[in-house]
This record gives C-alpha cells, sequence and structure tokens, in this order.
C-alpha cells in the first residue's frame, strides 16, 4: 500500500501575506486559484515581473508599510493609515514626517529599547552563577 503525497495549497490571501504583497495588486488569475506550496517557492525563488514590481512599487500591504516607516500596524491605524500605500506614499510620508509619526516612531523605538533590555535580563538569569 503506497501513501500518496498530498499538495498543500493555500488560498490566495495567505500566498500574498507569505509573499508580502497586497491581494486585490495581484493578477486575476492569481486572485482566483489556490497556490500550492511548489508555486509559493517558486513565486519566491524566481519572482514574475509582476511579483517584483509590486514589492518595488506598491501598493504594499499594512505590514510592509508599518515596517518602511518604522512603526507598528497600530501606530498606522492611530495615525489615520489604514490603506495600502504605495512606495511613492510611504516616501512622501517619511519627508512629511507628520506628528504622529515622529510620535509613533518613538513609541516604536521604546518598545524595542524594553524588549531588548528584557532578552538582556532573560539571558543573565538563564546563566549559571559562579
Amino acid at each position: 500500500m503506497t501513501s500518496q503525497k498530498s499538495v498543500q495549497t493555500m488560498k490566495p490571501a495567505t500566498a500574498a501575506k507569505k509573499l508580502g504583497v497586497y491581494l486585490p495588486a495581484t493578477p486575476a488569475q492569481f486572485q482566483e486559484g489556490v497556490v500550492s506550496r511548489a508555486e509559493l517557492d517558486a513565486l519566491q525563488a524566481d519572482p514574475p515581473q509582476w511579483l517584483r514590481d509590486l514589492r518595488r512599487d506598491g501598493p504594499h500591504p499594512r505590514p510592509v508599510v508599518a515596517a518602511k516607516l518604522g512603526v507598528s500596524i497600530a501606530g498606522l491605524a492611530r495615525g489615520g493609515v489604514t490603506e495600502a500605500l504605495t512606495t511613492e506614499q510611504v516616501e512622501a510620508l517619511k519627508e512629511q514626517s507628520p506628528e504622529w509619526l515622529r510620535r509613533e516612531r518613538a513609541t516604536q523605538a521604546e518598545v524595542r529599547k524594553e524588549a531588548a533590555r528584557l532578552k538582556e535580563r532573560r539571558a543573565a538569569e538563564a546563566r549559571p552563577a559562579r
């Protein structure tokens, strides 16, 4: 008795998230089908032109926008950014540096600093006493 290996597939939304692209901006063929694990790996290894263009120019999903701006997703929402933005729009926001963006960047820096402090503390506690 031989068992056939089943092909793992995912919804287009999941694949888009893993690829870091905004699903509504992807080609209709991508949005309407299912993506196998092998297809996802192939897209990541050798991205087609549409994927390279989306990654470069956007529109970008909110997690990507947040990372490009150096803020959290919640910080984006507090700043009134609820939609996907293009690279050009992200760069314009960086240049304008509105008050909410400066505040959210400072908050994010504090969060990272505290996380690093806690990580160091846990590492120090894990070391054996001599």
